[in-house]
């Protein structure tokens, strides 16, 4: 685990680097009307690095080197993560809410083991309020199927 710890501290502090170089890029200073766009982010690639500055202390202080994942462990993760995947691939032939809306269904049934009314009403309602508000609200496309297409989206 420590390995991982360290790993992942040094993979971020990386991240936050480029934040930082990036803000500097565009400017961290103040404007006349406000703070420039890197301002915000600037200070949030600081306190990525600082705080993984401290994780990887932490790891590197540590003498145990427990093992990162078990068997145990790791079967919730894929729990999440193949649906999830799934979910991703599917975007694409059916569309961001049929896709949403099946995997919120499977999700909702196979891990909450939720009755079928509450499954239905968010695997419909959900989709449908992102759909409204997203598409004529915000007027933001997303990413549509054969659904929408046929229903004149």
């Amino acid at each position: 685990m420590r390995a991982v710890d360290l790993a992942t501290a040094s993979i971020l502090i990386l991240l936050g680097g480029v934040v930082v170089a990036d803000s500097l890029r565009i400017g961290i200073g103040w404007g006349t009307d406000g703070p420039r766009s890197g301002f915000f982010p600037f200070w949030l690639g600081v306190i990525m690095i600082l705080a993984c500055a401290g994780i990887g202390v932490q790891a590197w202080r540590r003498s145990t080197d427990k093992p990162f994942v078990t068997r145990e462990r790791l079967a919730p993760v894929l729990k999440v993560l193949w649906p999830a995947t799934l979910m991703v691939i599917l975007i694409t032939p059916l569309g961001l809410y049929v896709a949403s809306a099946l995997y919120m269904a499977f999700y909702m049934r196979w891990v909450g083991r939720h009755g079928w009314s509450a499954v239905a009403l968010c695997a419909i309602g959900i989709p449908l309020l992102v759909f409204v508000v997203f598409e004529t609200w915000f007027l933001v496309p997303m990413p549509k199927g054969p659904l929408e297409a046929w229903l004149g989206y």
